[in-house]
């Protein structure tokens, strides 16, 4: 096998098995591709799949316009149809139905979320280059340092459209170096020198429908690019998504050291996404600026006063009493509420949005 077909080797294994390949079926077709036409025995040896596998493996990806069987040749042999003409074909087949199953559709929203285990590359950082595009409100990730180049494109116009981003980079021994390389990548960056952690999450506890939430965690090595040296698992279902938010809060920012902090943003300014209200509550107190809050609540009322605590782990210094506290607090007319973001269960008020502007 060529260099190229050694490093693409796990993302064409995957991409075959989301054809609907099994992993004999693969085994079978990249033997004699690797070949173009051989005997039974040779596929069979080459693919390590017995003889009687073989004959009805190549009977199967005959039906579906892969190979060619040639009956009459002895000893029998199957050849490959030039991927160029089989994905031809198969386009066209797809193309033909496209319409029927078009008028079949039922478009509802998606009852069943996604748990997918990924194992290469390439398909790692596809799903997290279109996460960090596809997402409205914030992202979190966690890479090594290696890693970077390939989505600060990405980080970048996530923070030209002001979405709230967190980036954990990992294998980083010089962090002046680091404080210069990274400034501006995220609205905070932390750095560690160990690597064991990929891990993104992008717009986890929406309360909105129309938001997708997107996770992935699996092990940094996933993204060495080496076969078998590490993989991952993708969710979608809300809670699994959180709690991979979680993880990333709980046990591994917390050992980053930071190297870069955004400046405060001019008020007064309305925030829909609580955290990030919270995370600019924390820069304008880090700048000695005494703030007033109103914040629309999910029970109809609107709450306003001086913010006169801010708990939060997201930045130093750390404010929050417990883990994952990120919350709000108001003098108000009626004395001190707390006010916390999406599915908020200790707070007094779960906000929908808070105006934030100097007192």
């Amino acid at each position: 096998m060529s260099q190229h077909g050694e490093k693409d080797g796990p993302m064409l294994r995957e991409e075959l098995g989301d054809f609907g390949f099994s992993d004999k079926e693969i085994d079978v077709y990249l033997a004699l591709l690797s070949r173009g036409e051989a005997t039974t025995s040779t596929i069979s040896e080459d693919a390590d799949v017995s003889q009687q596998a073989v004959y009805n493996i190549t009977a199967r990806l005959e039906d579906r316009g892969f190979v060619r069987v040639n009956d009459h040749a002895s000893p029998k042999t199957t050849r490959a149809i030039p991927p160029k003409k089989s994905m031809a074909n198969l386009t066209e087949r797809i193309g033909s139905i496209t319409p029927i199953l078009t008028d079949r559709f039922n478009d509802t929203k998606p009852q069943t979320p996604e748990l997918k285990m990924v194992k290469s590359q390439e398909t790692a950082l596809k799903r997290l280059r279109n996460a960090i595009s596809n997402a409205q409100r914030e992202v979190i990730v966690a890479i090594p340092e290696h890693v970077y180049p390939e989505i600060e494109a990405e980080l970048q116009a996530a923070i030209e459209r002001d979405l709230l981003v967190f980036l954990f980079v990992q294998d980083v021994d010089d962090l002046d170096e680091a404080r210069k390389r990274f400034a501006g990548a995220a609205n905070v960056v932390r750095c560690w020198s160990e690597s064991i952690l990929f891990l993104y999450a992008t717009d986890t506890q929406s309360t909105n429908p129309s938001i997708s939430q997107a996770a992935l965690i699996g092990d940094a090595q996933l993204l060495s690019g080496n076969h078998d040296s590490g993989d991952g698992v993708a969710v979608s279902e809300r809670h699994l998504a959180g709690s991979v938010h979680g993880v990333y809060f709980s046990a591994y920012w917390p050992a980053g050291t930071e190297v870069f902090i955004t400046d405060p943003d001019p008020l007064p300014k309305t925030f829909e996404w609580f955290r990030q209200a919270v995370f600019q509550a924390m820069l304008h107190q880090k700048a000695d600026t005494d703030l007033w809050a109103e914040i629309d609540t999910t029970s109809g009322e609107t709450i306003s006063g001086n913010v006169s605590q801010i708990r939060q782990a997201l930045i130093e210094p750390t404010t929050n009493e417990y883990t994952l506290e990120t919350s709000l607090y108001l003098e108000t007319d009626v004395g001190e509420v707390s006010v916390g973001g999406q599915n908020a269960i200790i707070e007094d008020y779960e906000a929908t949005s808070v105006t934030l502007q100097p007192n």
